[in-house]
């Protein structure tokens, strides 16, 4: 039997089992036989017959075939704002690529401060925190567009994967790849499960959590983390090479390439800053963050940044909104129908006598540390996030606390494997560290990022008065 097919059948028997299973007497057979086709698909997520978009329709389709939800209740999940957003800002992501800016705004930085290792990362790493809010996957990012630059630069100094490694490829391969983990927590756009989260934490606590909120509740700590991060591993990757004014040459090189400024790059430029700054002024304009993409790809098309054979062959933003939208839905019906409250108050009897903060301190350990068994950030977030978030909050954590640590929890668990996160394989397979090496790194600076987000995150949350 071919891979494919026990894939398939794997997700099918598990979907069956739990169907067919005895349920408690307290929840309905429709929330049973929901959570049977919910876990069936999280479960082909991670093993992966077909991609995903494909596994969350099939989905959708038993849901409807069975009578367990109508089909309006079906496509309900499509109608939904944040769906767009996050699928919206893909077409932003193609305009970055299509135009060039993206890579003239990295070459920019490296050629202004790209003098020694250490700043070489950080410039790399302030250009991925310009364009991370209209780029939303870290496979994108991290990988198509920052690991070209690090491998082409780290061969530039002689480091290639085996003896030489340690010169500076080792520390900008890990360097980049642990930063751009932490800046897809910092922007509810820089990373597709984001929205999944801030659409679960208002269905089961009432809690709003805007772009702007999102980015100003996560600014401090994730900032402190993008400073604190790559000194340490500066200091835990020794680079041999602490000098780098080849990186400026390159750089100028480069840009001298590109030539000046195109048409369409001048006013993606303008488009972009835009669309930032009625994100952030949102409170007072009252423009919601999915009309303001809407509005900017608007622009885009009449300024022929894109054309509409770019928008209609943008798989990634169609396939997102395929499968978040599938999960919104079946997400939003199971607390509807029930069953994630019933997790809720069973979890918190078995937690009953913990105090809250003891309670949440332990749902966030378990949830980091369960991301061992998973190889997708999304189907974790799908999995785990709403249930482990109820319990917090039905144990009587702040709901805004309890949402920002999970949040939290979630950028920080990107770093621990080879394959935690999209970006992973591809850095790793780079061939700069062995998988020890990875893996220890890789839980060093996820628990490192755990002290920084809690103990800045809890004193700047206080601030903002979420709790």
């Amino acid at each position: 039997m071919n891979k494919k097919l026990m894939a398939f059948a794997s997700v099918f028997l598990i979907g069956v089992l739990i169907w067919v299973l005895p349920h408690p007497d307290a929840i309905q057979p429709a929330a049973w036989q929901l959570l049977a086709i919910f876990i069936a698909i999280i479960v082909g997520f991670i093993v992966h017959p077909v991609p995903v978009g494909a596994i969350a329709f099939i989905g959708l389709t038993v849901a409807a075939a069975t009578n367990t939800l109508q089909i309006t209740d079906v496509l309900s999940g499509f109608g939904n704002p944040t769906v767009w957003l996050i699928s919206g800002a893909f077409f932003f992501s193609r305009s970055f690529q299509k135009t060039g800016l993206g890579r003239r705004i990295s070459f920019v930085l490296i050629k202004l401060f790209g003098s020694s290792s250490l700043k070489l990362l950080y410039s790399m790493l302030i250009s991925d925190l310009i364009i991370a809010p209209v780029t939303p996957s870290n496979t994108a990012r991290a990988g198509g567009m920052f690991f070209p630059i690090v491998r082409s630069l780290s061969e530039s100094f002689g480091s290639y994967p085996g003896p030489t490694a340690k010169k500076v490829g080792r520390f900008l391969i890990q360097g980049m790849f642990h930063g751009d983990n932490i800046i897809s927590g910092l922007y509810m756009t820089a990373m597709a499960g984001n929205p999944l989260m801030v659409a679960f934490v208002g269905k089961i606590s009432g809690a709003e959590i805007t772009w702007g909120s999102w980015f100003i509740g996560s600014l401090v700590p994730m900032l402190a983390a993008l400073i604190i991060i790559p000194l340490f591993l500066y200091w835990f990757e020794v680079p041999e090479i602490k000098k780098t004014p080849e990186a400026k040459m390159t750089a100028m090189r480069e840009l001298e390439a590109m030539g000046p400024m195109k048409r369409e790059e001048k006013w993606l430029l303008f488009i972009f800053i835009l669309a930032l700054v009625l994100w952030a002024t949102a409170q007072w304009t009252k423009i919601n963050a999915t009309t303001v993409v809407v509005i900017a790809v608007s622009l885009m098309l009449l300024t022929h940044v894109l054309d509409w054979p770019d928008v209609t062959g943008e798989k990634n933003a169609w396939d997102v909104l395929i499968w978040m939208g599938g999960l919104m839905c079946l997400a939003g019906f199971l607390s509807k129908l029930g069953l994630i409250p019933y997790f809720a108050e069973q979890a918190t009897l078995v937690l009953g006598g913990l105090s809250w903060p003891i309670a949440l301190t332990l749902v966030l350990i378990v949830y980091v540390l369960v991301h061992y068994f998973f190889a997708s950030i999304v189907a974790h977030i799908a999995a785990l996030f709403a249930a482990f978030y109820a319990v917090t909050f039905t144990l009587g954590a702040p709901p805004y606390l309890a949402a920002f640590l999970l949040i939290f929890a979630t950028t920080s668990m990107q770093s621990l494997t080879h394959y935690s996160v999209g970006g992973a394989p591809i850095y790793f397979g780079a061939g700069y560290m062995s998988q020890a090496r990875w893996w220890r790194n890789g839980f060093c600076v996820t628990m490192l990022d755990n002290i920084i987000f809690i103990g800045i995150g809890l004193v700047w949350l206080k601030v903002l008065g979420f709790w």
